[in-house]
């Protein structure tokens, strides 16, 4: 699923030779960290008070084909976008510790004062610090970020502004959604406008404001590239892609549209170097205030579940199943017990329909289902036997740890999404041990590995979790073979990385 870097402390989706990486809160080298000072308690000023900021008046409308007014958007939103900083401990991924030689990031700070050399610390809860951004959604203190920049955090700090800072409280976070909200004890803050994520268009102007690599208060400009965007492992969420440059520390800032609304969070990039490359992604705004909602109001978020695996749709397979068109999502299996189950999905069904909006791709199915509440009742359609049907399925309740990994090494990417398998799943492929492949690309993807397979070991190497898999990985081999469990039998696949 997620490869760690030094730089992401958290991140990289590998997909055939690049990688998808969270713009999160990276890690400072001493250097660049602030002179120590005493810690206040959680909720209180740790910098002396400022006068509140009057709250800006609003941005006028944008007339049809003209520029946005960046200037007046910064200025009334600005005040409201704060930076996230956090410490704690973390536990290396490897038992020697990651090598640092392939890491950009690592290259380009390696040898400045401060700066570790060579490898990560011996095996062992590790001290960190990180820094990411985030934006006021309440007057009273209440902010919104991404989960990954607060993961393992055990001091949040929150710089606003006007150089105030405060130490944090953490609500709660969603790792399925990346939302985490935090609260700080303070009044009559500046807050940001919220507008409509599913009024953004592809082409639309959009704004970013954050603190890459710790400069507070830097605003990036671009468009809209694409709406409702699946990426491997984050499934649940239909991400908004646009061209605005995000880098680490973006994480958690917002994505303002043209009229100066936030429309999304920053959370994500696509990048071969581990910086900006054109490609930025942004969980919609109107996900994430669902989960704060839940957060507010019960201090955790549950998702639904279905109980199915899915894949998308081809040309040829559509063809054979009598469709016209590659639009839909193909149950490849169905859970035992689980709410497909009950409701008489069956392997073969074609999804094409939830509540009567279509279906284009298995994503589409991802997101709806996993944005729903357990127990939430909905209308399958469904195509069987070359006819349509329909299903009432009442959803079941996800499971914390079902979240999805991308495998793979730094040197070239296996693209694997895995995750592990539950008892009952062991128990109906007939192993002890392994990982479900949700989804191949790149070269295991060339090499013949398919979604369902079941994932037994790399080269020889049990595969019984993602950090083995990774560890295998480690030394960055040129081929790997593989095990896999598919239809009864277990076979080798050889992979070529290159």
């Amino acid at each position: 699923m997620k490869t760690r870097t030094l730089v992401a402390a958290a991140a990289a989706l590998a997909i055939g030779g690049t990688s998808l990486s969270m713009a999160e809160a990276w890690t400072l080298p001493a250097w660049m960290r602030p002179q120590a000072s005493s810690q206040a308690s959680a909720g209180t000023v740790v910098a002396s008070a400022a006068p509140t900021a009057a709250a800006p008046a609003p941005i006028a409308p944008l007339p049809a084909g003209s520029m946005p007014n960046y200037r007046a958007i910064v200025k009334a939103e600005g005040p409201a976008v704060v930076g996230v900083t956090v410490s704690g401990l973390r536990q290396p991924d490897g038992a020697d510790g990651p090598s640092l030689d392939n890491d950009p990031f690592y290259r380009f700070f390696r040898g400045l004062p401060g700066f570790p050399g060579g490898r990560l610390a011996p095996p062992g809860a590790q001290p960190f610090r990180g820094q990411g951004s985030g934006f006021i959604v309440s007057p009273d203190g209440l902010i919104l970020t991404n989960a990954h920049v607060v993961r393992d955090a055990k001091q949040v700090s929150v710089k606003l502004s006007d150089r105030r800072e405060f130490t944090a409280k953490v609500l709660g976070s969603d790792t399925a959604t990346d939302i985490a909200v935090l609260k700080i004890d303070a009044k009559g803050l500046p807050t940001v406008t919220l507008g409509d994520s599913k009024a953004v268009q592809v082409g639309d102007y959009v704004l970013a404001i954050g603190a890459p690599y710790g400069f507070a208060q830097s605003a990036t400009q671009g468009i809209v590239s694409a709406k409702g965007r699946s990426l491997p492992g984050d499934s649940v969420v239909p991400f908004i892609q646009t061209d605005a440059a995000v880098n680490p520390g973006n994480s958690g800032g917002p994505l303002f549209d043209a009229g100066g609304r936030v429309v999304g969070i920053n959370a994500q990039i696509f990048s071969q170097s581990g910086g900006f490359q054109g490609l930025a992604f942004a969980i919609p705004i109107d996900v994430a205030l669902g989960i704060k909602d839940q957060i507010v109001a019960h201090g955790r978020v549950e998702h639904a579940r279905l109980g199915v695996m899915l894949q998308d749709l081809s040309a040829p397979l559509a063809d054979s199943f009598g469709l016209k068109a590659p639009d839909g999502a193909l149950v490849s299996s169905v859970a035992k017990g689980s709410a497909a189950a009950a409701a008489g999905l069956k392997a073969g069904d074609v999804i094409t329909q939830i509540d009567g909006r279509d279906v284009q791709t298995a994503g589409d199915v991802s997101t709806r289902v996993g944005m729903a509440r357990p127990g939430e009742r909905i209308t399958l359609g469904v195509w069987r036997d070359k006819a349509r049907h329909e299903l009432q399925v009442a959803l079941g309740k996800a499971e914390a740890d079902k979240s999805s990994t991308v495998a793979g090494n730094e040197g070239g990417a296996l693209g694997l999404a895995v995750r592990p398998l539950d008892k009952n799943e062991l128990r109906e492929a007939g192993v002890d041990h392994g990982l479900l492949v949700e989804q191949a690309q790149g070269p295991a993807q060339l090499a013949g590995v398919q979604a369902g397979d079941v994932l037994l070991a790399v080269n020889g190497k049990p595969a019984r979790s993602v950090d083995q898999v990774r560890d295998a990985l480690r030394d960055h081999p040129r081929h790997v073979a593989l095990l896999v469990a598919r239809d009864g039998q277990q076979i080798f696949i050889p992979v070529d990385l290159g």
